[in-house]
């Protein structure tokens, strides 16, 4: 039990928070309760019940993963209003990695000792040209799968399947079923942003909606594919539109392992940067960089909102910065994410957190605060010294 002095009143956080520690589910209305807090006092107490619980359900281990992001082509037939990576065809820092610099990256990040390749992209209608969009997306990971059949290939987020299955006129199954036949092991939960459409409408009004998202990684659930979830926040959207995005994540969660399918293996949180974002949505935000203080918040809440049924959470370093992502493993966190080796959609817009992180950095970082670090895959089963001697 939280300490209950002095007492509660009747939107106090206190007994929420007791009901959390006794595993209990929030509901919607409790967790904006929780979000809209501003006292000293009730913002510690809920950084203690999301400490408590990532403990209770995640252990005290931080985990991290050596990865690398290939952002294979920055060319994009969308216009997202928070989005600084995008380039037309032709626009000068337009660019699309041919097969030979993939397979180079790929194989540095071998040598650095990763064990996935995190692969995402613009929507390049250039891919069709050369037949089927789906041919070329199982050209590329047949190319990686062929050369390195160890890695664990997390690629390509429901928007992108959204855009095969149009481009080719197949259904989101067809679409995942080939990708998942040619060597993808899980789904990036990414192009989530808010799970609500009024928000979407404003920050990325021609991607697939709210339901479509859900949609298509449920599917990826049911034929044994496994995502992670995302939510981008600190723009436009309310403290009720971040909840009900949670509670959209939970519902999914609940749905898949009620039917025995594959889940949610984590929820990160990505702070928007908006430095070089496009000016009508930078000056409606007004600012730059992420409040750390919101984002902190926001992850404590997630974790007690979604503990019960998504135990891994993350922060994302490239966003807060390594010492913002490290307070944050006092906030409900228990994985510091991944090495990533080069990071361009976040940097571009103007995220001062850094490109690439050692592992030597990562585990420093955790053991500052007096926790033990451990290497893992992708879908968080731990990874011995043993079986990485590149580590």
């Amino acid at each position: 039990m939280l300490p209950t002095s002095p007492l509660p009143t009747p939107h106090s956080p206190l007994p929420i928070l007791d009901r959390a520690l006794n595993g209990k589910d929030l509901t919607i209305e409790e967790g904006i309760i929780l979000l809209k807090q501003t006292d000293p006092a009730a913002l510690q107490a809920i950084r203690e019940t999301a400490d408590r619980l990532r403990q209770q359900q995640a252990g005290n281990t931080v985990t991290y993963v050596i990865n690398r992001n290939i952002n294979f082509t920055n060319i994009c037939e969308q216009h997202c209003s928070f989005c600084a990576f995008r380039r037309d065809e032709g626009e000068e820092g337009a660019y699309w990695l041919n097969e030979g610099v993939i397979l180079e990256k790929t194989a540095d990040a071998v040598q650095r000792g990763a064990t996935e390749i995190c692969m995402q992209g613009g929507l390049n209608l250039q891919a069709k040209h050369q037949g089927t969009s789906i041919a070329y997306y199982v050209r590329l990971i047949r190319l990686i799968k062929e050369a390195f059949p160890q890695l664990h290939l997390h690629a390509f987020s429901p928007q992108e399947v959204q855009f095969i299955a149009r481009e080719d006129d197949l259904t989101y199954a067809d679409v995942i079923t080939a990708l998942q036949e040619a060597g993808v092991d899980s789904m990036p939960g990414t192009a989530a942003e808010v799970l609500d459409d009024s928000v979407r409408k404003i920050l990325c009004p021609e991607k697939i909606n709210s339901a479509t998202w859900l949609e298509i990684v449920e599917t990826a659930h049911r034929l044994g594919m496994p995502t992670t979830s995302t939510m981008l926040s600190g723009h436009i959207e309310t403290p009720e539109q971040q909840i009900r995005h949670l509670d959209q994540l939970r519902s999914l969660q609940q749905r898949s392992i009620e039917a025995g399918k594959q889940r949610i293996s984590e929820f990160i949180l990505l702070p928007f940067v908006g430095q070089e974002a496009p000016k009508p949505l930078r000056r409606r935000v007004g600012r730059d960089q992420p409040v750390l203080s919101d984002a902190l918040l926001l992850m404590a809440v997630a974790r007690i909102f979604l503990g019960n049924w998504i135990p891994n959470h993350q922060p994302s370093w490239v966003k807060l910065g390594l010492a913002g992502a490290t307070e944050a493993l006092t906030w409900g966190c228990n994985d510091i994410g991944g090495t990533l080796m080069e990071e361009h959609i976040t940097t571009m817009a103007g995220a001062q957190g850094g490109t690439c992180m050692d592992v030597s950095d990562l585990r420093s970082a955790i053991e500052s605060i007096g926790r033990p670090a451990q290497q893992r895959d992708t879908l968080y089963h731990w990874i011995k010294a043993e079986q990485n001697q590149t580590v």
